[in-house]
């Protein structure tokens, strides 16, 4: 609050600026992140808050917005997990925490009628939250099968990636992205996503950590070890993978599928005829292949990425049913209700709530404004009509009145 003063200007009037709006939090999907490592290490941000204003008219500065940069597919949860955004695509963005709005100076409640206002009306508290971030992999090809059937080993054969590799179980411990060039023009990524057992779904071996991934992939490839030394054999294995991707969501299922028996150089020749007649039974191409020496590779990789530009071109093919992108809306909330309790009644409304709070209802002229503002909104038309009364208590967030019409 603030009247200007000046020489040879008695009556320079309010000249109280308005305060700057508090910085927001937003999260911006972007591929130089691949990971969410930093948030294990820091889990507190705030954006800046916005500065006062000040006497001559001049307002503050506004605070500047905090830009968190997370991988792109990134999946944004509530405390409670209901989905709040899904950053598939680079630059997407959410705002997850709003900054509040700057308070209003004397000189925005000037009028004809009230020429000397010495009131002002206070910032607005930024929103606060706990959100949870969940990084679902965009690729292209999604690589799936018992442990060790050669995961590994093919996306180190058609790509720059070198996933660990060795003879035991759980040998990957985390997701492996690749990108296969196909020609000049032509490329398409490639995961290894490993861990899936019978029971994954439900939280058993490493399965439910990667089993997400899967969600964002346009072609899923079933890989199966054909050789002698395979410990299950190919048709039992290819079922209890595709019970577990039916398990967690049905629409897996509904993907593009292709089949591979692995380790053709050394192959039992009954495993390998098993899996191509499991693979026939379900319609869906099989290829025959040695991650290790490489036959057979190239033939599979052209054809995979035949069906990834079919089905994320012409079909337009998308990845998530989920894409919902979250900012908080200023302008929601803007009604009001009244509602009956055994103290009196309760008027419930953004606004309504948003303007009390802000004032400085001790000072005489604020509180008039804010009867004011009330009668126009109708407040004390519908007060009425639900049969309050002359003395009643009226609660508006944290302040408690007195009822008292047509004052």
């Amino acid at each position: 609050m603030s009247f200007h003063r000046e020489k040879y200007r008695p009556l320079g009037g309010p000249d109280g600026g308005d305060g700057g709006k508090g910085g927001s939090v937003v999260l911006r999907a972007s591929q130089s992140v691949n990971t969410l490592i930093e948030f294990t290490r820091r889990r507190h941000f705030r954006a800046s808050k916005g500065k006062n204003g000040s006497g001559n008219n001049c307002h503050g500065a506004e605070g500047g917005d905090l830009v968190l940069h997370v991988p792109v597919g990134t999946q944004v949860r509530d405390a409670e997990g209901r989905l709040l955004a899904d950053l598939y695509f680079p630059g997407s963005e959410a705002v997850v925490a709003r900054g509040g709005r700057g308070g209003r100076g004397n000189a925005s409640f000037a009028t004809s009628s009230r020429r000397a206002p010495d009131f002002a009306e206070k910032g607005e508290r930024g929103e606060e939250r706990w959100v949870r971030l969940e990084l679902k992999l965009l690729a292209d090809v999604g690589v799936v099968g018992l442990p060790n059937v050669g995961k590994s080993t093919l996306i180190s054969r058609v790509s720059a990636a070198r996933p660990r590799i060795a003879d035991y179980p759980f040998t990957t411990l985390e997701p492996a992205l690749g990108v296969v060039g196909l020609g000049e023009e032509r490329s398409f990524v490639i995961a290894d996503l490993p861990g899936l057992i019978a029971g994954a779904h439900q939280g058993r071996g490493l399965g439910l950590r990667f089993l997400r991934h899967v969600e964002r992939t346009a072609v899923i490839l079933h890989l199966l070890d054909v050789s002698v030394a395979a410990e299950v054999p190919p048709a039992r294995a290819l079922q209890v993978i595709l019970d577990e991707l039916q398990a967690y969501s049905f629409q897996l299922l509904e993907r593009p599928q292709v089949v591979a028996g692995n380790k053709l150089d050394v192959a039992n020749p009954t495993y390998l005829e098993e899996a191509r007649e499991a693979s026939r039974e379900r319609g869906w191409e099989f290829h025959a292949v040695s991650a290790l020496t490489g036959e057979g590779v190239e033939r599979l990789m052209w054809r995979l990425g035949e069906m990834v530009e079919d089905n994320r071109g012409e079909k337009g093919y998308e990845a998530s049913g989920e894409r919902i992108v979250y900012a908080f809306d200023p302008a929601r909330e803007r009604g009001f209700r009244v509602v009956r309790e055994e103290e009196g009644f309760r008027v419930v409304g953004d606004q309504v709530e948003r303007m009390v709070r802000r004032m400085d209802l001790s000072n005489p002229q604020a509180l008039a404004y804010v009867q004011a503002r009330l009668k126009r909104m109708g407040i004390e038309e519908e007060l009425l009509r639900q049969g309050a009364g002359e003395g009643d208590t009226v609660i508006i967030g944290d302040h408690v009145f007195d009822f008292l019409p047509g004052r």
